[in-house]
């Protein structure tokens, strides 16, 4: 049996473009792109935090060290230039993989500067206080 898990995610990086007449894409500085483990044109899923829009498009790649992260064509109409938006792949693995594997999350800030990067999430507890994003 395979199980679809994530592979890893961008949590609340900062759209700084959104270009409707360009390729449907989702343009990221590449510095980013290889931190998280993606690859150019793989598939991924977008949440934006924002306006509560989810969509997928795909991985290009925009200028090293760039803080980039640009929403191209039908996409540009999901999101507006500010808006905070989680990026993330994910992956089939068999259950022995599953096991073990863990995911690449790769936390930002509003200029898209790695705040942290990780492999876990802690357990959620039933405080009433939210986690600052």
């Amino acid at each position: 049996m395979q199980i679809e898990m994530l592979k890893c995610k961008l949590h609340m990086a900062a759209v700084t473009q959104a270009e409707l007449w360009y390729d449907g894409s989702c343009a990221i500085d590449q510095d980013l792109v290889e931190l998280a483990g993606l690859r150019e044109f793989e598939k991924i899923d977008i949440y934006n935090v924002s306006n509560g829009e989810r969509f997928t498009t795909y991985v290009i790649l925009a200028e090293r060290g760039s803080g980039t992260i640009s929403l191209n064509g039908a996409a540009a109409r999901k999101v507006q230039v500010g808006d905070r938006v989680i990026i993330g792949s994910y992956a089939s693995f068999s259950e022995a993989e599953a096991e073990t594997y863990k995911p690449k999350l790769v936390y930002l800030d509003e200029r898209n500067q790695v705040v942290r990067s990780t492999n876990t999430i802690p357990v959620q507890t039933d405080s009433t206080e939210a986690l600052p994003l």
